[in-house]
């Protein structure tokens, strides 16, 4: 009879998968922190000093895994805007009429500008970056412009939104869905889909054929 050989004993130490799993983990906590004080406090009111504070590690923990504050600011801010270019995907491949896509969207829209990442969208002005990451973020906005001005162009196409100017029409509706990122606080008597979702209700009645 084969001997059967003793089982090896499992490594104290971490595999490739589990290091890559630990300092994505480590990096999530990093920015959720990060954006998280930007939105409390202002960015040039918080330091990289407060963020480490915040989870008990140092300030070259977050040069580590991310970069300085530039860096740290233009990851979170790409993150929110990342969010609103899948839901604007998302909402362009949905069957039905211009305006149900529209309208999917714009509920989108609000619902992710009331949360971290989002609202950080909101409330970054370009002059809180460097040059190249200002010009980066620029461009990361413009492609969520003409994801709704595509948006808002198919709804007037098949009849079922009724405007002539979708440029505008796109600035109409994302300066009102901008807003509950700087009033909307979390725990009130509405949550946020619910305001996402009577705030856009509001807004298409106004480009909805009569």
């Amino acid at each position: 009879m084969a001997k059967t050989m003793p089982a090896e004993p499992p490594s104290p130490f971490p595999d490739r998968a589990q290091r890559l799993a630990s300092r994505a983990a480590k990096r999530d906590a990093l920015l959720l922190a990060a954006v998280r004080m930007f939105n409390e406090h202002g960015f040039h009111a918080t330091s990289l000093d407060d963020v480490a504070a915040s989870l008990g590690v140092s300030k070259p923990t977050i040069y580590h895994h991310l970069g300085n504050k530039d860096q740290v600011l233009l990851e979170c801010v790409s993150i929110g805007l990342g969010q609103l270019r899948e839901a604007a995907a998302v909402a362009a491949a949905e069957p039905g009429r211009g305006i149900d896509r529209l309208r999917d969207f714009l509920i989108r829209y609000a619902r992710i500008n009331m949360d971290d990442f989002g609202r950080c969208v909101i409330r970054t002005g370009d002059e809180a970056l460097s040059p190249d990451s200002a010009a980066r973020f620029r461009s990361l906005k413009r492609e969520i412009d003409d994801a709704l001005r595509d948006l808002i162009a198919a709804g007037i196409a098949d009849g079922s939104v009724v405007a002539d100017d979708p440029k505008l029409l796109a600035f109409a509706l994302a300066g009102a869905l901008n807003w509950p990122a700087r009033w909307f606080v979390p725990g009130g008597t509405l949550g946020a889909t619910e305001v996402a979702e009577r705030m856009v209700a509001m807004l298409i009645e106004g480009v909805a054929p009569r």
